[in-house]
């Protein structure tokens, strides 16, 4: 009894202080953490390590950043924002109007400890430094950062690192050399407004506000002369005007190559490694002043008249380098620019003649059918070329898409990374799609009416057809394939919900209102609609995918009045390129997604709803360019348009474009070709109506 007594009072004398500790502890617990004061309907403050961010109370603190969907239409947008499109002013044109078209981005909840270049920061940079180190940063930690102190980082901010090599290309013996630096929000700090790359016998004139970074920016490098960097100290964010603030060094980032750096960014030189042929491509460093808002493409959107332009750049096979011509004639003037050592390279001869092609045809829609990077050790390096492929179409303020071939994600990055990077250009309208199918950019595009009525008239589908289903590592560990990929019966699912979900309109489509397209509606009307034409049905689609079904190298249908196969173009140049596997897409989908659950009863019509896919057009083969018909379904190749990808000597390059007339009715191909000297618009062949009146029935 004893024993029990003396636990019981031992229990008793500890209640007291065990009571007082989980008291006290709950109400430490929600003074700091449940008790949250509201300032009311101002900004709240954040002590941390940055001092005193602002951030937002809006829900947008929650959210990603991210664009807006280029499928919105404007009046939605207009009355989101509670903003009215001025008089004459197109629902599609939104450029430049307070409120429309633009993204909306907290600037003060970006991160400020990460690297993220595709961000536009309008937060200034405190300082840099360089570090070498033979071990990879991203598992040696802080043994590879520049020294720093708790108060510092408060201060300046943390030690961000460029997560770039500048000794990529020199191997492994020469080490990591990384750029870093610091970024703060704070007022009181002087930000940089400027940066030199200097030998180390030189300096900035005069000294004064420039700070040399002590490590050169060749360490690691045999026998390379040394470069260092220099930064210059402005003035703090208080003391600065907008025209300051749009001058100071915002983002860090590294080129490799010799050709144009990202959107929004600025190239330094000298190179802090040059060009050898063979042996080097170049790196550079570059840098970004401000921010730079990237130009959203608009709507896409058919012409007054009932028009809309695509064109189809197929297999570029972009490198890091300037690339290297195949396949071309001897002796002509291309093939001395290719051999020349000073040469341009192939992958800008290919920008060249793209150039051109775009200014002759000026499309409204440019779409890149796959393979916009070369792989095969090449292009080890996808940011470099991904900044260079499409310059052409958005330096013209073109929209554009794109879907993945089987060579674009061999090295360097995956899909996923790659896709971010296209949707961050300008004037992409490339997506991401559903993230639980297979491949990366399975997508939908509508194009409208100009009228106000904005009608669906043409749907686009862009599917991922993968890249190698079956292959083997050698003895190096480089991966072999041996089999290509091919659509998955989870993409035929998702195109048959997306299918489903394109409510039918009246077709042959008539304008809304004669005061928006004057005698352009009137005479269409008169001249080319009758009662007895319309019907309800879904606008017709195009189909863009890199490699080929099997069935576009099936039997041709025939035209009915000649017999004569329809398969218009070349073929047979080389092996068929399709998968060996399938999961039934052609039939699936081709041919039994209709554009009406309906039937056409009419004299001389068939009996069953005619395909909602007309055309399904595709890359992959460069030296295939025809355009074949099977079972009522078109299926066409692009051909090769590119130097730097394979051809055939005698086989000019090309582009396929299609011309889609009477506002979706009516859809029109031909290839526009290189040119000669005398002719450097190039020339028309294989001009040929598929769908609509002219077309073969």
């Amino acid at each position: 009894m004893s024993f029990v007594y003396r636990f019981f009072r031992f229990l008793r004398s500890m209640c007291a202080p065990i009571t007082a500790v989980i008291c006290f502890s709950c109400l430490l617990t929600f003074i700091f953490i449940l008790y949250q004061p509201t300032p009311g309907p101002g900004i709240k403050q954040r002590l941390g390590w940055q001092s005193w961010d602002s951030i937002s109370m809006s829900n947008e603190d929650l959210a990603a950043v991210s664009s807006t969907n280029n499928e919105s239409t404007s009046n939605q947008e207009a009355e989101d924002n509670k903003v009215e499109l001025p008089e004459g002013v197109d629902w599609w044109n939104v450029s430049g109007i307070p409120g429309l078209g633009e993204d909306k981005v907290d600037t003060t909840s970006l991160p400020l400890d990460v690297w993220a270049p595709l961000l536009p920061h309008d937060t200034g940079l405190s300082e840099i430094s360089v570090t070498h180190c033979y071990m990879d940063p991203i598992y040696a930690g802080d043994l590879c950062a520049p020294s720093t102190t708790t108060e510092k980082d408060a201060i300046r901010g943390p030690w961000v690192r460029v997560d770039r090599n500048l000794n990529d290309e020199s191997g492994y013996m020469s080490g990591f050399l990384s750029i870093w630096y610091r970024r703060t929000r704070r007022l009181d700090i002087n930000l940089i407004d400027s940066i030199r790359l200097l030998p180390s016998q030189e300096e900035p004139s005069p000294l004064d506000g420039w700070t040399k970074v002590d490590k050169s920016l060749r360490t690691g490098v045999y026998h390379a002369n040394p470069l260092f960097l220099w930064y210059h100290v402005g003035k703090t964010a208080s003391e600065m005007t907008l025209e300051d603030k749009s001058q100071i060094i915002t983002e860090i980032d590294v080129l490799f190559g010799e050709d144009v750096p990202w959107w929004g960014f600025e190239k330094l030189e000298p190179a802090t490694m040059h060009r050898k042929e063979g042996i080097t491509e170049g790196t550079s460093i570059t840098i970004r002043k401000g921010v730079h808002t990237v130009p959203k493409a608009p709507p896409l959107h058919f012409s007054r008249d009932g028009k809309f332009k695509i064109m189809q750049i197929a297999d570029l096979h972009y490198s890091v380098s300037v690339g290297r011509c195949l396949d071309m004639r001897a002796d002509s003037k291309l093939d001395k620019l290719c051999t020349s050592p000073d040469g341009p390279g192939s992958d800008n001869l290919t920008n060249t003649l793209l150039a051109r092609m775009l200014d002759v045809e000026k499309p409204d829609l440019v779409v890149f059918t796959g393979d916009q990077l070369n792989g095969q050790g090449s292009s080890w390096d996808p940011k470099s070329v991904l900044a260079k492929f499409a310059k052409e179409v958005w330096g013209r303020g073109i929209p554009w898409a794109a879907v993945f071939g089987n060579h674009d994600s061999e090295e360097g990055m995956d899909r996923e990374d790659q896709m971010k990077l296209m949707e961050s250009l300008p004037y992409s309208l490339a997506q991401r799609g559903p993230q639980d199918l297979h491949g990366v950019g399975n997508y939908m595009l509508k194009v409208r009416s100009a009228d106000p009525s904005m009608t669906h008239l043409l749907t686009l589908y862009f599917l991922d057809s993968g890249s190698y289903s079956k292959g083997f590592f050698n003895f190096w560990g480089m991966f072999t394939p041996t089999a290509y990929d091919w659509l998955r019966q989870d993409q035929i699912d998702w195109f048959l919900r997306e299918s489903a979900s394109i409510s039918m309109i009246q077709r042959p489509f008539t304008p809304d209102g004669a005061k928006d397209l004057g005698p352009i509606h009137w005479a269409r009307q008169t001249d080319q609609l009758t009662p007895q034409t319309h019907r309800l049905a879904k606008p017709n689609a195009l189909m863009f995918f890199h490699i080929p079904l099997p069935e576009a190298y099936s039997t041709p249908d025939k035209n009915p009045s000649t017999q004569r196969p329809l398969d218009v173009g070349l073929s047979g140049l080389e092996p068929n390129g399709n998968a060996e596997g399938t999961d039934g897409f052609f039939e699936k989908v081709l041919l039994n997604a209709t554009e009406s659950n309906h039937i056409n009863a009419q004299a001389g019509s068939e009996t069953r709803p005619k395909q909602e896919v007309k055309v399904v057009a595709n890359g992959h083969c460069h030296i295939t360019e025809n355009c074949r018909r099977v079972k009522g379904v078109w299926m066409c190749f692009g051909g090769g348009g590119s130097y730097s990808g394979y051809g055939k000597v005698g086989f000019d390059r090309r582009f396929r474009v299609y011309e889609i007339s009477e506002y979706g009715e009516k859809i029109r191909t031909w290839k526009r070709m290189e040119g000669v000297e005398a002719e450097p618009e190039g020339h028309v062949v294989d001009d040929m109506v598929l769908v609509g009146s002219g077309a073969t029935p």
